[in-house]
């Protein structure tokens, strides 16, 4: 080890040594964060499956919130990509076909990803 870094080994050492004393005057609230993955556990037979078509996804789930515009396309080996947005999911279609459903945020306390971008 070079000198800096056994000093900041030192000093990080002295801080650990005295936290436990200044620790014991402070409590401390802990506050869990709510992960999507755990509603979605709860909820997994609410979601459209993959390989749903898209008459089959509006059959059960009702019209889209909103149609997004389709990406890709502009090359065979690209497929279209078309995203229909529901207010707890966004799905995703290759051509016609379910390929990947994603929940969105439920409210500001849970981790996950956000509602799509136009």
């Amino acid at each position: 080890m070079n000198r800096l870094s056994r000093s900041t080994l030192a000093v990080f050492a002295a801080a650990l040594v005295a936290a436990p004393g200044i620790g014991l005057a402070q409590q401390v609230q802990v506050q869990g964060d709510v992960l999507l993955i755990e509603r979605v556990q709860e909820e997994p037979g609410n979601l459209p499956n993959r390989g749903m078509s898209m008459s089959q996804v509006e059959a059960r789930f009702g019209a889209p919130s909103d149609r997004l515009d389709p990406r890709g396309g502009q090359k065979r080996q690209w497929p279209t990509i078309n995203r229909w947005t529901y207010p707890a999911f966004t799905v995703y279609f290759e051509r016609n076909k379910v390929i990947d459903v994603v929940m969105t945020k439920a409210d500001s306390n849970e981790i996950g990803p956000k509602p799509p971008t136009t």
